[in-house]
């Protein structure tokens, strides 16, 4: 039966709109004669068949609090469109995200995920809310229309687009006039322009998001405010008692730090950027600064305090995140704050510039992965005098989200910064190593190998590709290398198709982790089960826990799942459980900044169009001790890490520090 088959209220029960209805128990709310919302009340709820105490007490509770998504539900069966969307509009749009519709339904596009924006669909609800019929010029959907062009470019990790792109792109649209419908987006507030130059001297103008504006010019003040109001806080002499043994860039990088407010240091694997961290580290300890050492992930943070041998957080754990979108707007819908995340929800953090971090020394690990809007926070939140060292590997992939921070800061060349190139690791990683730095000068070198760090697996098809993972992880790389499955990580650049990650976690689950014979008995929920390696697709900051987090399940109950990822356990409610995936085998992006003992890196042939010297870079280097290479994309590899270096993103950073903004 499709959804639109359906009552509003049993697609309401099925979306997971209710918090803690299991689909079991949604199966029995019919049986208890519960088929409406006027159905629903503790007496009525005390008839389904295993419902009782506190677990009844909840629910009937959590259907009150979801009234805001069940109103939003209504108007979107009506249009027949996926209720599941009411979520992403209440979590944006606040509890009055039904009156914020009912007046402007064009909205709905600024509420839905990459996966589920289609601007068609908005105009069907639009004719399905509104009295009159809706006008093709009207300005409220030439404002939805453009921020949605944008948003779309931002997904691609551009900051601003050149106006004569987004006309182009609203004309695909269906969008009468552009430069009218830019006008309407523009007098709203939600877009800003610039004027710019292109390559021939030529005035042109951009258009960007005005949230993404905000953060590149917060980014580059902040930057020049850190660096103008840093004090020394040693000598290059002083700094001698931690730099023995370092190389002369690794000794020039702790000298700068303690002269300059900020620092960028960058360099490929094995380079020893964990030990000039460490140094850095050892010289704030004896001169009595406080630390902050934090990364992207909660896998890069524990290993960071391994190496720097210094308490380290995740930067969202560091700022101090506070909950979602739905805290931060007010009942008309109206924006309070704005910091990245999901369906560009808001994040706000306990750290901020009213209340800034309680350290002098701050450094940040894997800064390839920082966007624009988390490193504006985290530089708002650095008092003046603070020193800031980034650390991190431009040759890597660029953030999920938009914008290129390291990248511009490095092209403005106005921040001190220093390049490690002496490999130093050789004992452990040697070959990887080697392998990463070839790759990233954009060659693809015989692998020969007789320790087997690394070894390359060629296969026929994406089908033999497949099975060759499955035998490596269960069975080579444990025999031959002593590396259990449990440390073994899969990576792929597709989702789709034999060597994806759909079909490979199918594959993988089977023979690590079979489900019970008794589901039901053992708890298990949405296709999970104890045991279960996941991953998370989006960010639930509130929750405890940010997209890209790979854990493993260590209990079930109520539908909620405890998951011990990198930074510790966590609970995650059954509302959030839909944006978990199963996680033996993860996407390449997913994998940035964490790293594993083994790293099974799987080269299709539907990847051909898509390889890149980053993209295969990355995912080599994910890898700590050994690296299986299994490809079937034959000549396309090689081709892709020669020729196709990073994709171009569109961003103003660089420009405003070098000043010319």
């Amino acid at each position: 039966m499709s959804e639109s088959d359906t009552t509003t209220f049993e697609a309401f029960c099925a979306s997971g709109l209710w918090p803690g209805l299991t689909r079991p128990m949604a199966e029995k709310l019919a049986a208890a004669h519960i088929n409406s919302p006027d159905d629903v009340s503790a007496d009525t709820l005390a008839k389904v068949e295993g419902l009782t105490g506190k677990k009844l007490e909840r629910l009937a509770k959590s259907f009150v609090d979801a009234q805001p998504r069940y109103a939003v539900a209504e108007m979107l069966h009506a249009a027949n469109l996926p209720v599941r969307l009411a979520a992403g509009a209440v979590e944006q749009l606040g509890s009055s995200a039904a009156a914020v519709l009912s007046r402007d339904p064009w909205r709905l596009l600024d509420t839905m995920t990459a996966a589920t924006a289609q601007p068609r669909d908005v105009d069907r609800f639009a004719l399905a809310t509104l009295d009159e019929r809706p006008d093709k010029t009207d300005s409220r959907r030439d404002r939805a229309f453009t921020a949605h062009v944008l948003a779309r470019a931002s997904r691609d990790g551009h900051t601003v687009l050149p106006d004569e792109v987004v006309v182009g792109a609203l004309a695909g649209l269906d969008v009468p006039d552009p430069s009218g419908a830019i006008a309407a987006a523009l007098e709203d507030g939600v877009v800003t322009d610039f004027p710019s130059y292109d390559a021939d001297g030529r005035e042109v103008r951009l258009l960007g998001l005005t949230r993404y504006a905000m953060a590149e010019e917060s980014v580059a003040e902040s930057l020049q405010r850190l660096i103008a109001t840093a004090a020394p806080i040693a000598t290059a002499e002083g700094a001698t008692s931690v730099t023995g043994g370092l190389d002369p860039a690794q000794r020039e990088a702790v000298q700068l730090l303690a002269e300059h407010g900020v620092v960028v240091l960058h360099g490929g694997p094995g380079t020893g950027k964990s030990r000039t961290v460490a140094a850095v580290v050892q010289l704030a300890t004896e001169l009595r600064k406080r630390i902050a050492l934090a990364a992207p992930t909660g896998r890069a943070a524990k290993r960071l305090e391994e190496l720097a041998g210094h308490e380290a957080t995740t930067l969202h754990r560091l700022l101090g995140a506070q909950g979602n979108w739905s805290s931060s707007r007010s009942d008309d819908g109206s924006a309070s704050a704005a910091f990245g995340g999901d369906r560009g929800t808001a994040v706000e953090f306990l750290h901020n510039e009213a209340w800034p971090l309680d350290a002098d020394v701050v450094v940040v690990d894997e800064a390839s992965m920082l966007d624009v809007e988390l490193a504006s926070a985290l530089l708002e939140a650095c008092a003046d005098g603070t020193h800031v060292l980034f650390v991190g590997d431009p040759a890597q992939l660029p953030s999920i989200g938009p914008g290129r921070v390291l990248a511009d800061v490095l092209e403005s060349a106005a921040i001190p910064a220093v390049e490690l190139t002496i490999l130093h690791r050789q004992d452990e990683g040697g070959t990887i190593a080697r392998l990463a730095n070839a790759v990233r000068g954009g060659d693809l070198p015989m692998v020969e190998d007789p320790t087997h760090e690394v070894v390359i697996v060629r296969t026929s098809s994406s089908q033999d590709a497949a099975r060759r993972v499955v035998q490596l992880v269960t069975d080579s790389i444990p025999r031959a290398v002593g590396i259990e499955p449990a440390d073994v990580q899969v990576v792929t650049p597709v989702h789709r198709g034999p060597a994806g990650t759909v079909a490979l976690n199918t594959a993988l689950k089977a023979e690590l982790n079979p489900p019970p014979v008794d589901r039901a008995a053992a708890g298990s929920t949405r296709g999970f089960d104890v045991g279960d390696r996941v991953v998370a697709t989006a960010n639930h900051l509130d929750d405890g826990f940010a997209n890209g987090e790979v854990g493993v399940i260590t209990s079930i109950k109520d539908g909620a799942l405890t998951v011990e990822f990198g930074g510790g356990p966590v609970v995650v409610p059954p509302r959030a459980v839909s944006d978990l995936v199963h996680g033996w085998a993860i996407t390449v992006h997913r994998a940035q900044g964490s790293e594993w003992p083994a790293v099974v890196s799987v080269v299709p042939p539907e990847a051909g169009g898509m390889l890149s010297r980053p993209l295969v870079y990355t995912a080599w280097t994910r890898a700590q001790r050994h690296l299986s290479v299994v490809t079937a994309a034959g000549a396309a590899l090689p081709r892709g890490v020669r020729e196709v270096g990073a994709r171009p993103r569109r961003t103003r950073l660089a420009a405003l520090l070098r000043g010319e903004g």
